[in-house]
């Protein structure tokens, strides 16, 4: 699913946080699930959202449906 037109509020919040691998370390998931959650493939569990929005200033909304 593609939202042009649209920021990626996720892949902000990764850029943010120093970058994919930083965040995968971080929530101690893979690289692969991070990107996942920037293609909109998947959602992050509520803790990683809310871990990710804390660590970069967003909401947790903007980082979930």
């Amino acid at each position: 699913m593609n939202d042009f037109g649209f920021q990626n509020k996720v892949k902000i919040a990764v850029d943010r946080a120093g970058g994919s691998t930083k965040v995968a370390n971080i929530m101690s998931c893979s690289g692969s699930a991070v990107f996942a959650w920037i293609r909109k493939e998947n959602v992050p569990d509520i803790d990683k959202a809310t871990k990710l929005a804390e660590m970069t200033g967003m909401q947790v909304r903007d980082l979930r449906p």
